[in-house]
């Protein structure tokens, strides 16, 4: 049997290092589901780390500290591995957000779910799981 994946979004990641509970299943679930973002996901969360810490009044360098954590839990995807997946996903993404369509073409290719608060993945043919629901996924692994 395959083993399960998700490919996560750049506010998961965030969510991972400023909360608890995406940073709990992360952990809990590590060894059944295999996670996956792409590396552009990881430049956005660390671009904007220092000022969601800053408005949060949170510890930068714990924020940052807690990013090379997610790097072992989430295996980073490189673009040329995805980029084959680029106009269809482009395509899906056009009335969107279409600067998400790394996200889509990294689920595309790995042929799996995105977890996401971002609503502008509803729709795009792309089943998709929020913080809230996502455990009835993972679990099931």
């Amino acid at each position: 049997m395959q083993q399960k994946s998700l490919v996560l979004d750049t506010n998961i990641l965030l969510r991972a290092i400023f909360g608890v509970r995406v940073i709990a299943l992360l952990e809990t679930y590590q060894d059944s589901i295999a996670f996956y973002t792409p590396a552009l996901c990881f430049s956005e969360a660390e671009a904007h780390l220092p000022a969601i810490a800053s408005r949060r009044g949170a510890d930068t360098a714990r924020g940052f500290r807690y990013l090379a954590r997610l790097a072992e839990l989430v295996e980073t995807i490189d673009s040329s591995l995805y980029e084959a997946h680029e106009a269809t996903a482009r395509q899906r993404m056009a009335s969107r957000d279409l600067a998400d369509w790394p996200i889509a073409a990294t689920a595309l290719l790995l042929d799996c779910p995105i977890w996401t608060e971002d609503q502008d993945f509803f729709g795009a043919g792309i089943a998709t799981w929020t913080t809230a629901n996502v455990e009835l996924y993972l679990r099931d692994a």
